[in-house]
């Protein structure tokens, strides 16, 4: 794998993003990297996880001992990728028996995560923007090198109909893995969306995490305004020229 490089000469449009989020219901958090530096609004306020953590999941069962350096079995495609593509609960619920709370808590310190709890229904651990855009921004290199595209494919391959909030919000000549969490949780209704963008060598995370949404359409429009002004001027970065954001949304009513 080529060496990974900041986009040159960018940096996220903070200022604008806060402003956008600041005149939104709810609560929003939301945060940025590169390979160089990261920056945040209220990157370490805590939020359940919903769905989100997921991708913590599949990493942590990848990286077992005893699966880490063998192919995958049939059984073990057969809730790995419904688990991701289409956030499917069963499967997490049996992922994350096998994964156990242990291996959570060691690829939250792997990763540099500072205030991820695990929980033992998986939903209901606690994760900040901060932490999820630092884990994201090397989510491919956390893998073991043998299931290294398999795992970004189910990112890059999560089904249309959850492709709401950042996923439309990527700049043209961007490539997106993803995951999104949604629902009611122990608490308060959340919905939230972590991402790593990618341009040949280029990489850049985000993280949107909001809760308190009036509706699931208006949590994902608050991603995605976020989104597109966080991520304002990659296009120029990547082709030269800036390319207007997709407007058209639509967006399933299944919690997850």
């Amino acid at each position: 794998m080529s060496a990974a490089a900041p986009p040159p000469g960018w940096h996220p449009d903070i200022r604008a993003a806060r402003a956008w989020a600041e005149r939104r219901a709810g609560d929003v958090s939301f945060a940025v990297r590169t390979e160089r530096r990261g920056w945040s609004w209220r990157g370490a306020t805590t939020y359940r996880s919903a769905s989100v953590v997921k991708a913590m999941l599949l990493v942590a069962y990848l990286r077992s001992g005893d699966v880490r350096d063998r192919a995958l079995r049939a059984d073990e495609r057969a809730l790995l990728a419904p688990m991701i593509r289409y956030s499917d609960n069963d499967a997490a619920d049996a992922i994350s028996a096998r994964v156990g709370l242990a291996r959570m808590s060691a690829l939250a310190r792997r990763a540099g995560m500072r205030h991820f709890l695990p929980y033992p229904s998986w939903g209901g651990s606690s994760i900040a923007a901060a932490d999820q855009a630092r884990f994201f921004l090397k989510v491919d290199r956390l893998v073991p090198r043998r299931h290294r595209a398999y795992a970004l494919a189910l990112l890059r391959g999560i089904v249309a109909g959850q492709r709401w909030g950042i996923a439309r919000a990527v700049p043209r000549g961007w490539r997106i893995a993803f995951k999104g969490g949604w629902g009611r949780g122990v608490t308060r209704e959340v919905n939230h969306q972590v991402a790593l963008l990618t341009n040949g060598r280029l990489r850049v995370s985000i993280a949107v995490l909001t809760a308190d949404n009036p509706s699931h359409a208006y949590g994902a429009a608050t991603q995605q305004g976020v989104a597109a002004r966080l991520l304002r001027g990659l296009a120029r970065v990547a082709n030269g020229k800036v390319v207007r954001v997709e407007r058209g949304l639509g967006w399933p009513r299944r919690a997850s």
